[in-house]
């Protein structure tokens, strides 16, 4: 059967007010510590919305993937249509005279946020952008991206492309950790293909521009047309190597993203910090064990257990241990038959494998039997004859 134990850290205080909270603008957001795989916030994170030009993240995902799988390389050209030569909103001034790079049209879509460059590279690939469009959509959906559908390579304004938050935030996630050799691309604020490009047409990620304090921004993607409103998927990391992802939609002028992404960033690193819970073979519980030489066995973690909680405070969290037992003898030091459950207020319980601290050989001859004795006496003598 399982068993529950409860388990209280040393490191609970009973006057401390925990610091979750965050009211965001947003219509969506999703906040994600890459380091430590937590979600620190979700709200309306999978409900479907228009990702205006944050959808080129997929173009991109498609594009590194050719690039890593030697199908072209960053010297390769593609020809310019005149469907992308005509492309509207932002554009890295393409011409139907040009053979852009396949590294060239990766600076038009990141930094210049470039509509043309982006059909470039769809036609470019599959032949036409509807093509493109469903390559996209197969894809997202088997990278896990389910509220993810695509009309078009760029993002620009149709009913049928739409993503969540935890979508982009998911394909953010994929970029920075799957193509570190591209994924420098994103911190870079300006380009112009061949002198055609404008200055309002440089990087449009206001989180980049910030200097000095304790995290540094690198990516990725803002968004906007009327209907998405305004939008930005970025990622940012501390000195220490901590590094959060984040996502928001439907903010309503470029200066309230600018505002609410950096007062996320800061909310992410600041109200949040690593706190080690429990050094590596610290007995946390005991384990009740059948037919040991040993009645029971400690239950240690293998690893420090350190997790992310809120800097300010812990108040409010508990844990148990679980185990499924009596733990059945002969039983080695390291094999894993338990989880610390760890349940920490409006984040997502932690579950961590609790290890046998030590060997238990099975018990001799005489221990088996007084086991077998008490078994059978529990089992067929009344509960108060049992006790007596």
């Amino acid at each position: 059967m399982f068993k529950r134990l409860a388990f209280a850290f040393a490191l609970l205080s009973s006057t401390a007010t925990a610091a979750l909270a965050f009211e965001t603008q947003a219509q969506a957001a999703w906040v994600y510590d890459l380091t430590t795989q937590t979600v620190l916030m979700d709200k309306n994170a999978d409900v479907p919305r228009p990702p205006a030009s944050m959808s080129k993240l997929m173009t991109l995902n498609l594009l590194f993937e050719a690039l890593r799988d030697g199908r072209y390389s960053k010297d390769t050209t593609f020809g310019v249509s005149e469907k992308a030569w005509r492309m509207g909103g932002s554009k890295m001034f393409v011409k139907p005279d040009d053979r852009p790079t396949v590294e060239e049209l990766i600076h038009g879509i990141i930094i210049n946020s470039g509509n043309d460059a982006c059909v470039v590279v769809a036609e470019g690939m599959d032949g036409s952008e509807d093509e493109f469009a469903k390559t996209m959509t197969a894809r997202a959906q088997a990278l896990g991206m389910t509220h993810a559908h695509f009309a078009n390579s760029s993002g620009w304004p149709d009913p049928a492309q739409v993503m969540s938050a935890s979508d982009l935030g998911l394909l953010a996630v994929r970029l920075i950790t799957e193509f570190p050799e591209y994924y420098p691309y994103f911190a870079m604020t300006t380009y112009s293909y061949k002198d055609r490009v404008p200055a309002n047409s440089q990087n449009r990620n206001p989180l980049l521009k910030i200097e000095g304090g304790d995290w540094k921004a690198d990516g990725l993607k803002t968004g906007h047309t009327e209907e998405a409103g305004y939008g930005l998927v970025g990622s940012a990391v501390q000195s220490g190597g901590r590094r959060i992802v984040f996502v928001i939609m439907g903010l309503p002028t470029d200066k309230a993203r600018a505002e609410e992404a950096e007062r996320i960033a800061n909310w992410a690193f600041r109200e949040f910090s690593m706190k080690t819970l429990a050094k590596a073979g610290t007995r946390i519980a005991e384990a009740d064990v059948f037919l040991g030489d040993a009645p029971k066995v400690g239950l240690v973690p293998a690893q420090d257990i350190e997790r992310l909680l809120p800097a300010a405070a812990v108040n409010g969290m508990t844990a148990e241990v679980v185990y499924k037992g009596p733990i059945m003898a002969p039983v080695t030091a390291g094999t894993p038959i338990a989880e610390l459950v760890v349940h920490i207020p409006e984040m997502a319980e932690a579950r961590i494998p609790l290890v046998a601290e030590t060997d238990v050989p099975k018990g001799g001859f005489v221990k088996q039997l007084s086991t077998a004795a008490q078994v059978l006496i529990k089992r067929f003598l009344p509960a108060d004859a049992a006790a007596s």
